[in-house]
C-alpha cells in the first residue's frame, strides 16, 4: 500500500534536512512553492510540514522575515555522575558549565528558591509525611541562550534550618552536595530514576519545546548515612540532551579514552 502523499513529501524534506541540503536557519520554500513542486493541495503541504514540526526539525516563525525554518539540531551530553565525584574531579558548581564549554557551547543558568509542600511521591522518597514543607532550589539551564533543562531540588525544611544557605537564591560556590557534607550530611548513596514522558504545559513554556517533543525526567535521591536529604528532579528537553553515566573508577575509563 502506497504511503499518503504528505508522508512522501515529509520524507523528501526530512532527507534534505538530514543530509545538509537544508541547513539550520534555512527557510523552506513557501507553501505555494511547495504546492507547485509536489503538485498537491495546500492542506497536503500543511500535513507534511506539520510532521516535521512535531519532529522538531523545523519551526514556524511569524512575521515578514519568518516562515518555516530549519531548527538547529544541538544535542548536549550530560555526564550524570561527574557532579557527584569526590573532590579533585569536577566540582559540582562547575561540572555542567565545564561540560557545555567543552562541547563548544555557551552555558548560562538562573537560580531561584521557593517554599512549597512536598508532593506525595517526593515526600515518600525523602521519608517524610506528604504536605511537609520543603525548600525548592530551581535552576534553569540554558545552552547558547536556549533553555536546555529545568532542575528542581527539594530539601526538607528541618534540614534547611540546620543549613540555612540552602535558602539562598544564589548559586552556592562549592555546590549543595559538598556544602551538606561539610555540615555533617554527606551523601554516600544515590538512587536515580530516568523517566521519559510528554511535558506538562509549564515545561513546554519554560523549555520552549516544539509540539510533540518528549522530556526526560532524571530523578536523583541523595542519602546520608541516617536519612534521605534531597531529591533533584531534572527535566531535559528530549531533543537537545542525552544522559551518560560512568560507574566505578573513572580513571580506568579515562585512561582507555586517552589511549584511543
Amino acid at each position: 500500500m502506497a504511503s499518503p502523499k504528505y508522508h512522501v513529501i515529509a520524507d523528501d524534506l526530512r532527507r534534505q534536512v538530514v543530509d545538509g541540503t537544508l541547513q539550520p536557519g534555512d527557510r523552506l520554500p513557501t507553501e505555494p512553492q511547495l504546492m507547485e513542486t509536489y503538485s498537491v493541495s495546500r492542506n497536503t503541504i500543511r500535513l507534511a510540514t506539520g510532521l516535521l514540526i512535531n519532529e522538531g526539525l523545523v519551526e514556524r516563525v511569524a512575521g515578514r522575515s519568518g516562515g518555516m525554518l530549519v531548527r538547529e539540531q544541538l544535542t548536549l551530553t550530560y555526564h550524570a555522575s561527574r557532579a557527584e565525584m569526590a573532590p579533585g574531579h569536577w566540582p559540582e558548581s562547575d561540572a555542567w558549565f565545564g561540560e557545555v564549554l567543552a562541547q563548544g557551547c555557551q552555558p548560562s543558568q538562573d537560580f531561584s528558591v521557593r517554599i512549597e509542600t512536598l508532593p506525595e511521591e517526593l515526600a515518600e522518597r525523602l521519608g517524610v509525611e506528604a504536605d511537609t514543607a520543603a525548600a525548592v532550589r530551581r535552576c534553569i539551564r540554558k545552552v547558547n541562550g536556549a533553555p536546555s533543562s529545568l532542575q528542581d531540588t527539594w530539601y526538607p525544611m528541618d534540614l534547611c534550618e540546620q543549613v540555612p544557605e540552602l535558602l539562598s537564591p544564589r548559586d552556592i560556590p562549592q555546590g549543595t552536595t559538598r556544602l551538606l557534607a561539610e555540615r555533617g550530611w554527606p551523601q554516600p548513596a544515590l538512587e536515580d530514576d530516568l523517566v521519559a514522558s510528554m511535558p506538562t504545559p509549564e515545561q513546554v513554556r519554560m523549555l520552549a519545546l516544539p509540539p510533540g517533543t518528549p522530556v526526560l525526567q532524571f530523578i536523583r535521591t541523595g542519602f546520608s548515612p541516617t536519612r534521605p536529604v534531597r531529591v533533584s528532579v531534572t527535566v531535559f528537553a528530549g531533543h537537545r540532551n542525552r544522559v551518560m553515566y560512568q560507574l566505578g573508577d573513572p580513571e580506568v575509563i579515562n585512561q582507555f579514552r586517552e589511549d584511543q
